[in-house]
C-alpha cells in the first residue's frame, strides 16, 4: 500500500507540474454585476461561459471547481507534507464586488508554499452556502483565501463553516460589514488586518487541481480544502449576504464534474503526529 501511495503521489505532482507550466494569468472578475447566481436571469452559472468569449472555460473547461469530495473518489496519502502558512499583518480594504464581500490585502499578507512555489495571499471572500461539498453535504459558509505566485499561478485555500458558535475573525470585522450594509459605499478601509487570526490548524486537508469558481473560471488552480469544519452563527452568514448590494440569497456555484481528476486527502503519518 505504501508503494501504491508513493506512485499515486508522484503521478499527482507530474500532473501538477504539467498544468502549472501554463500560467493562470486571468484573475477573478472584480465587478461581478455582469453575472449572477440565478438560472432564470439569463446570466446565471449555466450561462457564464456565453457572456464573454474570455469566460468560455466556465462552459468548456474540464477542470472546474467546486467539486464534491467523495470518500470513494479520494485517495489517502501521507506524502504531500504539512500545510504551512507564513502570513503577516498588512493593510487591507473590504470591497463589495456585487455578489460577495472581498477582504483584500495591499501588497499581499505573507504566503503559503506548495511544491516549492510560494503563493502570496492576496484576498479572501465568502460563499454561502458552501461551494464545495464533502460526501454530498454542503455547509452554511465557505471562505476562500486566494493566493498567487510571482508567475501568475493561483492557489486557493477553502475553509467550511457550519452553524454554531461565532467565528472570531468575522466578529472582528463585524462593524465594517455593518457599515457596508448600511450605505452605498463599495470599498471600506480596514487598517491593518492579520490573516493569522483566520482559524485553520487542521493537519488533514484535501488537495486537487481545479479552477476559480467565478468568471473567468481560470483553471490549473491548486486547491487546498481544510477537513476541519469550523462554526459561524446564522447572523454572521446573514450579514455577509446583506452587506452585498444584490438581491440574491446565494453566491455558490453549482458542483462541477470531477472528470477523472485525482483528489487527495493528506493524513500525516504517526511519526509526523
Amino acid at each position: 500500500m505504501k508503494l501504491v501511495n508513493q506512485f499515486l503521489f508522484c503521478c499527482f505532482f507530474i500532473v501538477l507540474v504539467l498544468h502549472s507550466s501554463r500560467p493562470a494569468t486571468s484573475k477573478e472578475v472584480d465587478d461581478e454585476r455582469e453575472f449572477d447566481y440565478s438560472e432564470t436571469s439569463g446570466k446565471g452559472p449555466s450561462q457564464w461561459g456565453d457572456i464573454h468569449p474570455e469566460w468560455s472555460l466556465c462552459r468548456d473547461g474540464s477542470m472546474q471547481s467546486p467539486i464534491d469530495l467523495l470518500n470513494e473518489s479520494v485517495q489517502i496519502v501521507s506524502h504531500l507534507g504539512r500545510f504551512n502558512r507564513n502570513y503577516h499583518p498588512s493593510n487591507a480594504t473590504l470591497k463589495n464586488r456585487g455578489h460577495d464581500m472581498m477582504l483584500e490585502w495591499e501588497g499581499g499578507a505573507g504566503y503559503i508554499e506548495i511544491n516549492g512555489t510560494q503563493y502570496v495571499l492576496q484576498q479572501s471572500h465568502w460563499h454561502s452556502p458552501s461551494e464545495h461539498a464533502i460526501n454530498g453535504r454542503k455547509f452554511a459558509l465557505e471562505l476562500h483565501m486566494v493566493h498567487q505566485s510571482s508567475d501568475g499561478k493561483f492557489a486557493v485555500v477553502g475553509i467550511m463553516y457550519t452553524i454554531g458558535s461565532p467565528d472570531s475573525f468575522l466578529s472582528s470585522i463585524r462593524h465594517q460589514l455593518s457599515d457596508v450594509a448600511g450605505n452605498s459605499e463599495e470599498v471600506t478601509a480596514m487598517g491593518i488586518v492579520d490573516p493569522n487570526n483566520i482559524e485553520m490548524g487542521s493537519r488533514k486537508y484535501y488537495r486537487y487541481i481545479g479552477s476559480l469558481t467565478t468568471p473567468r473560471c481560470t483553471e490549473n488552480v491548486v486547491w487546498t480544502i481544510e477537513t476541519k469544519v469550523r462554526t459561524v452563527t446564522r447572523e454572521q452568514v446573514s450579514l455577509l449576504r446583506v452587506a452585498v448590494h444584490d438581491e440574491s440569497d446565494t453566491n455558490a456555484r453549482p458542483l462541477q464534474p470531477i472528470n477523472g481528476r485525482p483528489v487527495y486527502l493528506y493524513k500525516p503519518t504517526e511519526v509526523e503526529d
